[in-house]
């Protein structure tokens, strides 16, 4: 039963109106600058505001529009619940790792809301905030060792293991989802001996497996190049001045990489809590679905031809080598794409735009461009067809294709890609 206080509202689904409390913002760790995250004793809530860590605008706001403004602060290892009100025995859990490049974003956005899902899913929904930019994915031998973002999921995964039961969740069926930088960590995070002691299934939409990751000699370069445009200490400098030297560690990341989608801080291979070589065994038992859109890298500047021709050496192959190994390692892997081309939209199947399809409300993405001219009706339609199918995954495992027929998404088992026309 859910014994937590909260604030309750009413979410309209196809039962009627089902009644979800939303709890929090929540602490699950505290962290000094460039330390790793101490977790909150177990077994008792601490409420907090509420904080995003200091960004600055994200570069995809011509596609996902811009977000709503949320105090920036470095206390910010913060998490929001949605359970339904009703009671009922322990539910399952997801628990959702925002994108944004490693750079901007924040699980307390609006977009990220959980009510539908969970008023429709009968779930307990938590999103999640981990540090980002320098603040959460510097190198340094002087500094930090780098992965200080990956070390706050883990820590907000152990809050959940300790405490969702108090939420009305269960520990025993959790799934993490994550997107674009959410799902490349979670691919990570998969190495790691714990993570699947705190995970049942992982859903992994739109992971770009491959640029977003740094080796140990690249992060430390990496890291010198920030210092050197910082000028200063890094433990005392101004939030504001972190920022200024990261867009001048950005324009090394181009200088090194040859490409302006890679991150300038990102997660490090090789460093704490990530092996340098995935294991060889360790998912037993574990559920996994992943996938992502046609048309991708629109978000980037690609024309959606040239996105169509970058799909399979960006998305496709790399995901299939992913599943390869997953399902050697005994996970269970499912594989979706989504094709959904917005009318009106500029942008086609884009990066992120599942995102509306599962999380958020119509007054979070009202001036999305990526939805084109949708009426926010045919979203919801097609958004409750997908929300079910994740709550599906959530609870079984598994997906039913034949939920999904006449709509722009396609399935595969196993590791190998999805096929090219939905739902054959």
């Amino acid at each position: 039963m859910n014994s937590a206080p909260g604030h309750v509202v009413d979410v309209p689904t196809d039962r009627g109106s089902v009644p979800v409390r939303r709890t929090g913002p929540l602490r699950y760790a505290t962290a000094a600058r460039f330390r790793p995250p101490v977790p909150v004793p177990a077994g008792a809530d601490v409420p907090v505001a509420g904080a995003m860590c200091p960004q600055p605008p994200s570069r995809l706001e011509a596609v996902m529009g811009p977000s709503r403004s949320l105090p920036q602060d470095e206390d910010c290892l913060h998490l929001s619940i949605t359970a339904p009100a009703a009671p009922a025995a322990h539910r399952p859990v997801l628990v959702f790792l925002h994108g944004g490049g490693f750079s901007s974003g924040s699980g307390l956005l609006d977009w990220y809301d959980g009510a539908r899902l969970s008023a429709e899913g009968d779930l307990v929904v938590v999103s999640v905030n981990y540090r980002l930019g320098p603040l959460g994915f510097l190198r340094h031998p002087d500094v930090t060792p780098g992965n200080l973002g990956l070390l706050d999921q883990l820590a907000a995964l152990r809050w959940v293991a300790e405490n969702i039961a108090r939420h009305g969740g269960d520990p025993a069926q959790v799934t993490v989802a994550g997107q674009s930088a959410g799902a490349i960590s979670l691919a990570l995070l998969l190495r790691h001996p714990d993570t699947p002691r705190l995970l049942r299934r992982a859903i992994l939409q739109s992971p770009v497996l491959g640029p977003a990751q740094t080796d140990l000699a690249e992060a430390d370069a990496d890291g010198a190049a920030f210092l050197a445009a910082l000028g200063g200490d890094p433990f005392t400098a101004p939030a504001d001045a972190l920022l200024t030297a990261r867009a001048a560690a950005a324009a090394h990341a181009v200088e090194r990489t040859g490409s302006r989608v890679t991150p300038p801080f990102s997660p490090v291979v090789g460093a704490d809590p990530v092996p340098a070589t995935p294991p060889a065994t360790g998912l037993d038992g574990i559920d996994l679905l992943i996938g992502w859109t046609r048309e991708e890298l629109t978000a980037f500047g690609l024309t959606r031809a040239d996105a169509r021709a970058a799909e399979g050496p960006t998305f496709a192959a790399p995901i299939a080598e992913f599943g390869a190994w997953a399902t050697s390692a005994g996970a269970r892997v499912t594989t979706y794409r989504l094709d959904w081309e917005p009318a009106g939209s500029p942008f086609g199947a884009v990066h992120c735009l599942e995102l509306p399809l599962l999380l958020g409300d119509e007054a979070a993405w009202r001036d999305a461009p990526m939805l084109g001219d949708v009426p926010w009706s045919d979203v919801d339609e097609f958004g409750r067809v997908l929300r079910g199918e994740w709550a599906a995954f959530a609870r079984t495992g598994e997906v039913d294709p034949a939920a999904t027929e006449g709509h722009p998404v396609s399935w595969g088992l196993g590791p190998q890609t999805p096929p090219d026309s939905p739902n054959s």
